[in-house]
């Protein structure tokens, strides 16, 4: 390592004076698509049912309560959770912008500075998606807990982001929510100002989206987002569920990136993305824990894989090593770094050493990891060349206890 990147590459037998990582070493992950208020509502909402839409609700009685300071202990154990797991770079999607009735804070960016002390407090790289979410449904007003997302307008959005400074481990980065939240006229302004940066875009997660759409403009969501002008390579496509055959050729030949998030599509019963397809027309994929209802990525790009076999009846759809590239040079080209996720002179000293002796990875030939481990097996993370878990353990302490306190902490202002 040198100046926190990596110097050189060796192969061979190690050197006395070598520090050995445990198991196998790979690339820092990236997680694409993060809300990381989200964690306070892993494991409270699983009673009584519903769909995506019901989930929402209580979603939106979270996003209700969170404070300046409620928000950024919150974000802070979520990202740290996130270390442990192997992740040195999130993309945040991050709307939750104003005071609980809209009003904007004297700082309109409060919230935005939040995430950026979290992330640096828990030692990872924060690509921030501030997000235009302008309307609470298609030609609909923003109405409860979603006033506090909105900009006035799409050149309101712009300038508060404008305010929003980049330094050395925060790259300003934006988002269209979705076609139901940004008016289709105000979808090129955000696309304009997002040029030769990271764009995201939740994407047909839900059936419902693309009915709407349809019947609205005659067209499906993807090809809206093409005719406004907001697809090709520095877009990502979030979910991208509920595609037509043309939808996935739009995405591939475009080279727009698609990020997938199975626990999340599980959890809230939304469906299998057609993973396989959109890799064979040209999309770039990588993986994301969104909601958190699990923070694994290990698990969710094997979870990618699983989801092919079950659709197609059909096992090693997806390589081990395309699930790898999904962790790591896939996500992090979708964040804006296009040399990130990779082991080579001059590239980030960003290490996760997944540990091939537990119970779960023993006897597991090391280019199949991907396939068996998960969060668990992770032993050290190295962002930077500095080191922020050994051993499995957070350098901040016990993260658990931290999550606990803050989730507590949000919930109590809910009552």
């Amino acid at each position: 390592m040198a100046d926190g990147r990596i110097a050189a590459v060796a192969t061979g037998p190690a050197e006395p004076t070598d520090h050995r990582l445990p198991g196998v070493v790979l690339p820092g992950f990236a997680n694409t698509h993060s809300h990381a208020f989200h964690r306070a509502l892993r494991g409270r909402t699983h009673d009584g049912g519903g769909t995506f839409w019901t989930w929402r609700e209580r979603m939106y009685a979270l996003a209700a309560t969170l404070t300046p300071d409620t928000y950024l202990d919150l974000a802070r154990a979520t990202y740290a959770e996130m270390v442990l797991a192997g992740v040195t770079a999130v993309g945040e999607f991050h709307y939750l912008h104003h005071g609980a009735d809209g009003t904007p804070y004297d700082d309109p960016n409060v919230m935005a500075e939040a995430l950026r002390t979290a992330a640096h407090d828990a030692g990872l790289r924060l690509t921030l998606l501030d997000t235009a979410y302008l309307t609470g449904g298609i030609d609909a007003p923003l109405e409860g807990a979603q006033r506090r997302f909105g900009d006035h307008d799409a050149d309101a959005w712009a300038a508060r982001v404008a305010a929003i400074r980049p330094d050395d481990t925060l790259t300003v980065g934006a988002a269209i929510h979705s076609v139901r939240a940004v008016p289709l006229d105000a979808i090129p302004v955000v696309a304009a100002h997002a040029t030769g940066r990271p764009l995201h875009v939740h994407l047909s997660e839900q059936r419902l989206e693309n009915e709407q759409s349809l019947a609205t403009f005659g067209v499906t969501p993807t090809r809206l987002l093409e005719d406004a002008g907001a697809l090709g390579p520095d877009t990502t496509a979030v979910h991208a569920v509920h595609l037509t055959p043309e939808d996935v050729a739009i995405l591939g030949s475009t080279r727009t990136g698609v990020c997938l998030c199975p626990s999340t599509e599980q959890d809230l019963g939304d469906g299998i993305a057609p993973g396989a397809l959109l890799h064979a027309a040209g999309a770039r994929l990588s993986v994301g824990s969104d909601q958190h209802v699990r923070t694994d990525l290990l698990a969710e790009a094997r979870t990618v894989e699983l989801h092919e076999r079950l659709a197609g009846e059909e096992r090693g759809v997806l390589a081990p090593a395309v699930l790898v590239d999904l962790l790591t040079t896939g996500g992090h080209t979708s964040l804006g770094d296009r040399t990130g996720g990779r082991l080579e002179p001059g590239a980030r000293g960003d290490l996760v050493a997944v540990r091939t002796d537990t119970p779960r990875t023993a006897g597991a030939d090391p280019a199949q990891l991907v396939l068996v481990a998960g969060a668990a097996d992770v032993d050290t993370v190295v962002v930077g060349g500095v080191v922020r878990v050994e051993g499995g353990r957070h350098v901040l302490g016990d993260v658990g206890a931290m999550l606990g306190t803050a989730i507590r902490a949000a919930w109590e202002e809910a009552r």
